[in-house]
């Protein structure tokens, strides 16, 4: 695949991260002569100009000439799609995930369909299988979709599975401190987050409301969030080890985590940096700020970075983590991208930065 014409395709194109997604790949350098490929859902037969929905992207190589068509998968063997991005609900990636490895087509899912490998994780989003003992298979398969942690896998895999944004967020803030062995979890961590409403998906509901959210500060889904599973699967942590708690800002976008760690043993700052500058000194899409500077929502909006950091008690003991993303960039979407790259041979920032 690096050394030829890489072919894309989006199916699900209607949502905000879908939206973003095509945008990416519209501006990526190395796709400059191959659009993504648009899908709609089979059942819809009508074919609409891609800036006819998003009038945003207007103006973007080819944007004013694609057309979103419905999902079939003879077009995508004609198009002779290489990877198919998949931002849809997530019964709808279960189902097809199948079918496109069987066509020799990879997929970069930016649904939770394939991103957890236990089943009492897996059962809060109720998927079911046509065929289980081949959706287990492709479960085992699967390659959770974050580079910084698992870049080598990527690279090889035929079915990613992207990480949520809240997970994310927290994934990359605890990874360094819990493969260094640092943090006491006897005492448990607290991982306190904020999402703006974009964070719901575009499908309005009573608490995304803008009567509801506006002026409004609120915490949901407390012991039950669907990201809680992602976290500890790939921390390795047990449910009792963490306490993540999100809230809904009444902003458009972006994630702010503030995590609470216990150290095992008296820590320094410059421990604490080398950790961290140490464990991400080759991912080029985390920031790791030095402390006590802290990031804010403000410095990562509408860009492809998740930027870290710290501050420690003046005992050693009590560390506090604040990690920032856009929830639909290094959040989905500029992700994705960049497990593309991975999985083309490409640099992972490729059309990133």
């Amino acid at each position: 695949m690096p050394n030829a014409t890489l072919r894309t395709a989006v199916l699900g194109v209607s949502g905000y991260a879908g939206a973003e997604l095509v945008r990416l790949l519209l501006e990526h350098p190395r796709l400059a002569s191959t659009p993504p490929l648009l899908l709609g859902r089979a059942e819809e037969s009508l074919t609409v100009s891609l800036t006819s929905l998003h009038p945003q992207l207007s103006g973007l190589p080819h944007a004013d000439e694609l057309s979103i068509v419905p999902f079939d998968w003879e077009l995508l063997k004609r198009e002779q799609i290489d990877i198919l991005f998949l931002a849809t609900p997530h019964d709808h990636a279960r189902e097809a995930v199948p079918i496109a490895l069987s066509h020799g087509i990879k997929v970069i899912d930016l649904s939770a369909a394939w991103r957890l490998q236990h089943d009492h994780h897996r059962a809060i989003y109720k998927l079911t299988d046509a065929d289980p003992a081949l959706a287990q298979s492709l479960q085992t398969e699967a390659v959770y979709g974050s580079p910084e942690l698992h870049g080598p896998q990527i690279k090889s895999a035929r079915l990613v599975a992207n990480p949520g944004c809240y997970a994310t967020s927290i994934i990359l803030a605890l990874a360094p401190l819990l493969r260094a062995n640092l943090a006491d979890l006897s005492c448990g961590i607290i991982a306190d987050a904020k999402s703006g409403v974009s964070g719901a998906g575009k499908a309005a509901t009573p608490n995304t409301h803008f009567m509801y959210a506006a002026d409004n500060f609120s915490a949901y889904a407390v012991f039950g969030h669907r990201h809680t599973g992602e976290i500890l699967e790939q921390l390795h942590l047990e449910s009792d080890q963490l306490q993540f708690t999100p809230h809904l800002l009444p902003i458009p976008r972006g994630i702010l985590s503030t995590i609470y760690v216990r150290l095992n043993s008296v820590g320094s700052i410059k421990q604490i940096q080398d950790v961290f500058d140490e464990f991400y000194a080759n991912s080029p899409l985390v920031r790791v700020r030095k402390s006590p500077l802290l990031p804010q929502i403000q410095h990562v909006v509408r860009t492809n970075f998740c930027d870290l950091g710290f501050q420690l008690s003046p005992d050693g003991k009590r560390l506090v983590v604040i990690s920032c993303l856009d929830n639909l960039l290094k959040g989905a979407s500029s992700q994705a991208v960049q497990n593309m790259n991975l999985m083309a041979g490409f640099h992972e920032s490729e059309g990133l930065l």
